[in-house]
């Protein structure tokens, strides 16, 4: 994909499949062309032939800036003075990010304790009003809802139905880099709006003319917040992945029609595992990401484990988020720097190996 095609942003680069925006509303700080990466060693890790779409490159460094574009230029073209929005964390960067590019007041509202630092520091220096509060994100949520429907401030949460024709464009990319649709698409999941976007993405795409077969929806959770493998909502979710760590999907119904429909479905992971297969993707293939989007491959393991995703399968797993999101758990799962006086011979030892 050309520079020029990322610096369009996807609203101008997608105009004819997207909600019409007049050209002085669009808000964009270049969002989308996120690479697709043949992850080799990796694949053979999991028995398949696997692909990674780094949604970390994004601006604020996390897939939320697809739906963000949309939201805010909505937002704007209708004259909002503000916005406002729950979240775990990549939420609130990438809102407090497109609010400021658009000149508009931002609220976010978090889980006391529950956002990563990387995301927390997003919000705080574009200018946000971050207000935190003693309960979950669904307890957020509620009352940021509530908020919207009193008061002339916009919801930015993936309520928002822009939010959902922003996101879905990353299928679209798949699709341009392959060549064709994937044969399996594996995603995290929190509130069910990423894994109902990039399925309503495969099935447009399918319906202009795509012939190629629509792929297989696989979404990957947290064990400690897995309301769509449960079939039920997790009252107290708690989970390593803090950008998956909702017990009462939004999106509960359309996630799993994707699911259904796609002739894929859900599949849970430790927090373990999930913190394995981390390493596991930067250690392989040199890609920094958060560690909560790592979820997609622990899902993916368990998954072809239990015979639902066959060997040899062409998969792609979203890679939601940057690792510098959450340096914390990040830095947890490494070694420490080795200490050594400022001399030859010691550092020659070490990079000898003596």
């Amino acid at each position: 994909m050309s520079a020029s095609a990322r610096t369009l942003g996807l609203i101008r680069r997608y105009r004819d499949r997207l909600p019409a925006y007049d050209d002085d509303a669009i808000v964009s700080i270049g969002e989308g062309g996120t690479p697709l990466i043949h992850a080799p060693r990796l694949g053979a890790r999991l028995g398949v032939d696997l692909h990674l779409k780094y949604e970390g490159l994004n601006p604020t460094g996390s897939f939320k800036d697809r739906g963000m574009t949309t939201a805010l230029s909505a937002a704007k073209q209708d004259g909002a003075q503000a916005v406002i929005c729950a979240s775990t964390g990549n939420t609130s960067a990438s809102a407090a990010a497109y609010a400021a590019r658009a000149g508009i007041r931002c609220v976010v509202v978090i889980p006391g304790g529950k956002v990563a630092l990387g995301k927390l520091a997003q919000a705080q220096v574009a200018g946000a009003q971050v207000v935190q509060i003693d309960g979950s994100f669904d307890d957020a949520l509620r009352m940021v809802r509530v908020m919207s429907e009193e008061h002339p401030i916009t919801l930015v949460n993936n309520l928002n139905p822009y939010r959902l024709e922003g996101q879905k464009t990353a299928a679209w990319e798949i699709i341009e880099d392959l060549g064709h649709q994937p044969e399996w698409m594996c995603l995290p999941v929190g509130n069910g709006g990423n894994i109902t976007a990039y399925w309503r993405g495969f099935t447009e795409s399918h319906a202009r003319g795509d012939i190629s077969g629509l792929p297989r929806m696989l979404g990957a959770q947290a064990e400690g917040s897995a309301a769509m493998v449960r079939g039920e909502d997790v009252l107290n979710p708690e989970t390593i992945a803090t950008a998956i760590r909702i017990g009462a999907p939004v999106r509960r119904e359309e996630a799993g029609a994707a699911a259904h429909d796609s002739g894929g479905g859900f599949a849970a992971a430790a927090d373990r595992e999930i913190l394995d297969w981390f390493g596991h993707v930067v250690r392989d293939e040199g890609v920094f990401c958060e560690p909560s989007s790592a979820a997609s491959l622990a899902g993916l393991a368990n998954a072809r484990r239990d015979g639902l995703v066959p060997e040899g399968a062409e998969v792609v797993c979203v890679l939601t988020g940057n690792g510098l999101k959450d340096p914390d758990n990040a830095i947890a799962e490494s070694a420490p720097p080795v200490t050594i006086p400022a001399e030859r011979d010691a550092l020659e030892r070490i990079v000898l190996g003596g």
